[in-house]
């Protein structure tokens, strides 16, 4: 786990944990309605990193890089990265995943819309029909404080979450303390250890 010095160098200063806030649904409406309550009010947020075509390593450190030079992520805290077995019912090549927390002042739908532009930028095709394609870099909005969203775009809590070993164990990683999960309140803390999700040692 590392922290990502802020754009002006700055490591990101201690923080004290407040309580969690009881979950606030927001119902189907249109971007604007999706913007935090409060000008300057900053939310954490927990976002997944995927990378199974060309140099894996280098597209996951590029959404990284990406994430921060636009100053879409602050204070952010980037788990180790882990190769992992592709879910596709066709054969693929391995996964390289990794989990980024940072605070951001976008709505969750302004969010969606920076990840998917730098998806675009690091060359990601999504082919028709074909949600589980191979990829060269895919970028999943996981949490968005407590926020439970549903709209036609977007559903956050990521609905694959729980069932994702690949995601659960990066996430722990990074997690704030007491982070649970929004809808079940399962604990997002600690994660039971799977074969398929290997840390990645670098050749």
């Amino acid at each position: 786990m590392r922290a990502i010095p802020d754009e002006d160098g700055r490591r990101p200063s201690p923080r004290v944990n407040r309580p969690a806030q009881p979950a606030h649904r927001t119902p189907p409406a249109d971007d604007h309605a999706l913007l935090p309550d409060a000008e300057g009010a900053a939310t954490t947020v927990y976002l997944g990193l995927g990378s199974n075509l060309g140099d894996r390593a280098a597209s996951i450190a590029a959404a990284v890089h990406a994430l921060s030079e636009r100053r879409i992520l602050r204070h952010m805290c980037v788990s180790r990265v882990y190769e992992t077995e592709p879910v596709a019912v066709d054969a693929q090549p391995l996964y390289l995943n990794a989990v980024v927390r940072g605070q951001t002042l976008l709505s969750a739908a302004a969010l969606l819309g920076d990840c998917l532009t730098i998806e675009s930028g690091l060359g990601r095709v999504r082919p028709p029909g074909q949600p589980k394609a191979p990829r060269v870099i895919d970028i999943d909005l996981l949490l968005y404080g407590a926020e439970i969203v549903e709209t036609p775009r977007l559903t956050v809590p990521h609905p694959a979450l729980l069932a994702r070993a690949f995601v659960l164990i990066p996430l722990a990683e990074v997690a704030e303390p007491g982070l649970r999960h929004p809808i079940t309140g399962e604990t997002l803390t600690r994660a039971a250890p799977c074969a398929t999700v290997r840390v990645l040692v670098p050749p």
